[in-house]
């Protein structure tokens, strides 16, 4: 326990050996590489409705940014809404709380159409559960950006894949100088939405001055969250670690390759540094849009997709954007000890492209002695394409081909014995769950432990997108599929039902944007995975990213269901 608790190796094993070169790279893994719905109707309640006129104006369009197509790929039509909803099914009475979802939802400032899903300016949706009854709401989240573009009709700040025109070389000049400066950036916070310890709720994004605190009961934006250390950077892990002790997160360093991991207390704004890793091979750090953690050790990935500062300087987008992809540099998964922040392994695996990791934990010998790190993520086989695919003008399409590329639970297998080489592999059969495998989330009890079940967006072909929701079961490799003809559901995300002891007591939201243009909160039973209600909104949502939970005991007040 001792050499646990001080995240040394464990005694009898190999110490650490020299890396091996990043010659090895990619020619050492080359080989290795390739290898129905039944609900129940209950009584409608009284549908209140609260709106704000549209800033907007917009018309069917043949792009899906108007009228007449599916609303995933449609911008929202209004600021903002709240209501009752009516449902379809029975909602379990002790589901009492509030799942929030981020994501973008508007694609478009007055006639300039962004080309991207990652563009989209941030819309914040709350569902809110009490007594069987759910009420719900959208918003936008008031960023400097959004605010720029909704004032000057224009885009004002660097997007994903979109930059501000300009009218001449000083004012390019101009824009570049704000650029190095971080003022250019976007704080669009349209990718998550995460609950602190101290009960603060934030959205984010990659940027890190794309933190902003939100209202969870009314969804106002409250405004900035500002860091209060010295550490700098302008970008950052888009998904933190974030438990009721502790936000761990990962600041990538684009002048000396590598990345400072970071830990926060609850009640407090100021990051303090764990340690240090030196990227081991590349001209960059590699992307790190999320990360694992066990209950010891906090993994580093480096991807040979990495960042790429000459491609955030163009004006227009590499089929890559912000990155490049360097496979000859190698890839690698680095593991420190939380409290020491010392490095522990660092070893080289094959190539891989992931957005999420969904899990990780140690593994044990007979004497309890930790031999290696389980870290598990949705994984693209190493396929750097699924960027590009996510242009709107590819989601947008109704070919009906199967363009969606291939996708699986990668298992990395980091040894603790100072072996430099890790594995990589499929965790089950990828045709389990139709080879497509993203937006994923656990049982939380679970995070950094060993654990048996995930949920997350799988496919069912022909596909361009992922249009199933799946449960992974890593004991007797199976899924669990739900899929409803030409839906697309957004992540499934499991609430634990209260007192509950076995990993997946409990239920799965997803909200569906559906073919006819409507769209719904989702309720599925998390052990049978069948549908057990629906909250149907009286509009269409754009498709949205990831969420969170709030109990109402943290924080999120009964909303009023009159």
């Amino acid at each position: 326990m001792a050499s646990m608790l001080s995240c040394s190796p464990p005694p009898l094993m190999k110490p650490m050996v020299s890396p091996l070169p990043s010659s090895i790279g990619s020619t050492h893994f080359e080989k290795k590489l390739r290898h129905s719905v039944v609900s129940q109707v209950a009584t409608e309640p009284r549908v209140t409705v609260t709106t704000v006129p549209v800033r907007r104006t917009e018309t069917a369009r043949p792009d899906g940014t108007g009228t007449g197509q599916i609303s995933a790929w449609t911008s929202v039509r209004q600021e903002r809404w709240a209501g009752e909803l009516a449902v379809e099914g029975k909602i379990p009475l002790w589901l009492d709380g509030t799942y929030l979802r981020n994501g973008p939802g508007q694609w478009n400032i007055d006639q300039h159409h962004f080309r991207h899903l990652f563009d989209g300016y941030a819309t914040l949706v709350r569902v809110s559960f009490n007594k069987g009854r759910v009420s719900a709401g959208h918003r936008q989240v008031e960023s400097d950006a959004y605010k720029a573009a909704r004032k000057n009709r224009r885009l004002c700040f660097r997007e994903f894949s979109e930059t501000p025109k300009t009218n001449n070389f000083l004012s390019y000049v101009g824009e570049l100088a704000s650029l190095f400066s971080g003022s250019s950036l976007t704080d669009n916070a349209n990718t998550g939405v995460i609950q602190l310890g101290d009960g603060r709720v934030l959205c984010l994004t990659e940027t890190t001055k794309g933190s902003i605190q939100i209202d969870p009961n009314t969804l106002d934006t409250i405004g900035r969250f500002q860091y209060t250390d010295s550490l700098g950077g302008f970008i950052h892990s888009a998904h933190p670690i974030v438990t009721e002790s502790e936000f761990l997160t990962l600041l990538p360093d684009l002048v000396r390759p590598g990345y400072i991991v970071a830990r926060m207390e609850p009640g407090s704004n100021e990051r303090k540094v764990i340690g240090r890793v030196n990227c081991r091979g590349g001209p960059a750090p590699g992307w790190v849009h999320s990360f694992p953690v066990t209950e010891n050790y906090v993994v580093v990935p480096e991807m040979a997709l990495r960042y790429c500062v000459q491609n955030l300087l163009r004006a227009e987008p590499t089929p890559l954007y912000k990155f490049e992809w360097h496979p000859e540099s190698g890839s690698y998964m680095h593991v420190m000890c939380k409290t020491s922040g010392k490095i522990v392994a660092s070893v080289e695996v094959p190539p891989f492209v992931t957005f999420h990791f969904i899990n990780a934990y140690e593994e044990k010998d007979e004497q309890g002695r930790v031999t290696a790190i389980i870290a598990d993520c949705c994984e693209h086989n190493g396929d750097a394409s699924i960027l590009d695919l996510l242009r709107l003008k590819n989601l947008r399409s109704s070919t009906g081909l199967d363009v969606l590329p291939d996708a699986r639970v990668g298992r990395f297998r980091i040894p603790l014995d100072g072996y430099p080489i890790g594995e990589l592999d499929a965790a089950l059969d990828p045709e389990e769950h139709g080879r497509g495998m993203d937006m994923c989330s656990i049982n939380p009890a679970y995070q950094g432990k060993k654990y048996r079940y995930a949920y997350a967006c799988g496919a069912r072909r022909p596909c361009n997108f992922p249009n199933t929701l799946t449960k992974i079961d890593l004991v007797t490799k199976r899924a669990k599929n739900w899929h409803e003809d030409g839906a697309v559901p957004s992540e499934p995300f499991f609430v634990a039902r209260p007192g509950a002891t076995r990993e997946d007591d409990g239920v799965v939201i997803s909200i569906v944007s559906a073919k006819n243009g409507g769209g719904y909160a989702l309720v599925l039973d998390a052990s049978s995975f069948k549908e057990i209600a629906r909250a149907k909104f009286p509009y269409g949502l754009p498709y949205g990213l990831h969420g969170c939970w709030v109990p109402t005991s943290k924080g999120v007040e009964k909303t009023c269901m009159h």
